[in-house]
């Protein structure tokens, strides 16, 4: 694989057809597949294309182009810093492809998202979108959107300083992308390679192994390059540079900050002002003097022009500005900026900078004899790191915090899968009473010596198909709704003709809006409750009815209430204390289903999954039974 072969189209030749195109809904077509590219490459023309985008789709709405529109306006917005618009246009696109966008369009835009929630400081509600990504792909899976899953995993971790995790979810990441052989890499897979050698850049950084750092930020820069990825590129310059400075290698580091200054696609004047005060101390510390000042002075300017700049930054430029008047030996110049860079370190508690001032303010006072004051800053560099230290160490406190409740809910969620499991095999014990399956081999039994050899034939294939299902369906943990309602109109079949010859009436209904060939399921959740309707309200009349209706209790749940015309529950407990191992296994049945409905909806705040409400006549007699079970909505794997 190689970067030659990222793009499927080439970009010049669709900027000429772009010149050339009259119709709107043409350059409708031609817009999306540059803006794809650019919201990578290029800030200020992606925003020339989405803005003519825009315009044409007032006048043309296209509602599939619409959502792809938001997509890559919040990318944009997100590549731009506009992280309060991106969220914005992000929320709009997730509104429009929940209600029409394909699973492979929603994990990838979810998946983007936690880009723009991770910068927004949102930890929480990006790990949610990350699972509400993988939930989807774990039925449409796709390689390239795991990576990217995992690299977003890897941020997250980076985040909460978990710099073990984070390293090994980013490397996986990189390593789950090169091994993508069934399909081109598209420029927005660089782009998250890009990220994954950035993070681990950060990592090492941070871990105090400056070689490592820099080998993957230049990894991280030479695939941007390659690729014209310019967005965020004066970042990944800074941080050569700031590794280059930590080595001691400043004629490298002025390199790095020097293509920062240069970069026009990614103008961020934050970055901008770092970079020209970063070539300030470069210059400082190859004795420069004036050109260091000169480049401090270009930094404070840019700095001067952003609507909320951080203090620290000014605190740096000054404490620099001190100690170039410091050697140029003008005393009272280098007070004037040392305590400058004091008091602008002092608005935000910038307990490091205070620290590192007052050490270099206690050389300068040494350098001029001046012992007392030396002491005495001394002192404060002291004090100030002391506190510095104390940070660093609640930091590290609420880190390892973190990293305990992580973990306790990894394995919080390991032992509810395994709990799940077990209650699934222990469903499918309880599945079938034994005195269902009595009956009916009993029943069969009949017609064969009575010589009722179609009959027996029939339902003998009807009730294996049953059993056969069962099994089946017993190594499943989710079937499609249609498939639970086939199994439960064939077991109501069968207790009808073998069970209650033709006494027993059944109705199961289906509201209009459900999709029961696309809705997921637990499999086999409602037949213990049928079961029940049998045995506890029917079992003592030669006939009844049983009615079950399937509707929309909101979108992520579904409500089936299944109704019998039987004796009721205070009579069927009558019968059930003459045989106490018929009521062992009811209850039994019944019981595990409720758990598996608790454990399968652990986020919801509704706590009642079933309700049991006992019906009465006019005259106040028990008349039956109503059961409403909700029932959660699951994902349909592929193969189902």
């Amino acid at each position: 694989m190689t970067l030659a072969s990222v793009c499927s189209f080439d970009v010049a030749a669709l900027e000429e057809r772009l010149e050339h195109a009259s119709n709107p809904l043409d350059r409708l077509g031609l817009i999306e597949q540059l803006a794809s590219y650019y919201v990578f490459a290029n800030v200020q023309r992606s925003r020339q294309l989405l803005n003519e985008q825009e315009r044409i789709l007032l006048r043309h709405p296209q509602e599939d182009y619409l959502s792809r529109f938001y997509i890559h306006r919040a990318i944009l917005e997100n590549q731009a810093y506009q992280y309060g618009l991106a969220d914005l246009y992000f929320q709009k696109a997730i509104r429009l492809i929940e209600d029409n966008g394909d699973a492979r369009i929603q994990a990838e835009t979810y998946i983007d998202y936690t880009g723009t929630c991770i910068n927004n400081k949102r930890m929480d509600e990006a790990s949610a979108y990350l699972e509400k990504a993988r939930r989807l792909l774990r039925i449409y899976p796709n390689p390239k959107l795991e990576a990217r899953i995992t690299c977003r995993e890897g941020f997250v971790q980076l985040h909460y300083s978990n710099f073990s995790r984070a390293i090994e979810l980013l490397l996986e990441a990189d390593r789950q992308i090169m091994a993508v052989r069934d399909e081109p890499l598209e420029i927005k897979d660089y782009y998250f390679l890009v990220l994954i050698h950035s993070g681990l850049g950060n990592i090492h950084e941070r871990n105090d192994d400056l070689d490592s750092s820099v080998k993957a930020y230049l990894r991280a820069a030479s695939t941007a390059e390659s690729l014209g990825l310019w967005n965020r590129m004066s970042w990944i310059y800074l941080n050569i540079g700031n590794g280059y400075v930590s080595m001691g290698k400043y004629g490298q580091a002025a390199a790095f900050f020097t293509k920062a200054v240069k970069l026009h696609e990614d103008f961020h004047p934050v970055s901008k002002a770092s970079a020209y005060a970063n070539l300030g101390f470069c210059s400082l510390m190859r004795k420069n003097y004036p050109k260091a000042l000169h480049l401090l002075e270009k930094a404070e300017a840019i700095l001067d022009q952003v609507e909320d700049p951080t203090y620290k930054n000014y605190a740096l430029i000054e404490s620099w500005r001190g100690l170039v008047y410091a050697r140029l030996g003008e005393v009272e110049k280098a007070e004037t900026h040392f305590l400058e860079a004091i008091t602008w370190a002092r608005i935000e508690d910038d307990y490091k900078r205070l620290s590192s001032v007052f050490q270099d303010m206690a050389a300068f006072y040494a350098e001029q004899n001046d012992y007392r004051r030396a002491y005495e800053y001394q002192v404060m560099h002291s004090q100030h790191a002391a506190r510095y230290n104390q940070e660093v160490n609640l930091r590290k406190r609420t880190e390892l915090e973190y990293k305990y409740e992580a973990e306790q809910k990894q394995q919080e969620a390991e032992m509810l899968r395994l709990q799940a499991t077990r209650l699934q095999m222990k469903a499918l014990r309880a599945q079938m009473n034994p005195h269902f399956i009595f009956n009916a081999l009993n029943s069969i039994q009949h017609y064969i010596t009575s010589y009722e050899t179609d009959s027996a034939s029939k339902y003998l294939a009807m009730f294996a198909k049953l059993m056969r299902q069962s099994l089946d369906y017993s190594d499943l943990e989710i079937i499609s709704l249609d498939k639970e309602v086939e199994f439960l109109r064939d077991y109501l079949l069968i207790n009808q003709k073998l069970r209650f010859n033709n006494g027993l009436q059944y109705e199961v209904i289906l509201e209009e809006e459900i999709e029961e060939d696309i809705f997921g399921v637990p499999t086999m959740i409602v037949q213990p409750y049928v079961e029940n309707a049998i045995e506890h309200g029917l079992r003592t009349k030669s006939e009844g009815m049983i009615r079950l209706r399937f509707s929309l209790y909101d979108e992520n749940t579904l409500l089936c209430v299944v109704e019998d015309n039987g004796i009721g529950r205070e009579n069927a407990r009558k019968f059930q204390q003459q045989d106490p191992k018929f009521h062992k296994h009811l209850s039994r049945g019944t019981s595990i289903t409720e758990q598996r409905l608790q454990l399968l909806a652990t986020s919801k705040k509704d706590r009642v999954f079933v309700k049991t409400i006992d019906m009465k006549d006019e005259n106040g007699s028990p008349c039956g039974t109503r059961v409403e079970i909700k029932i959660p909505i699951m994902d349909l794997p592929l193969n189902n």
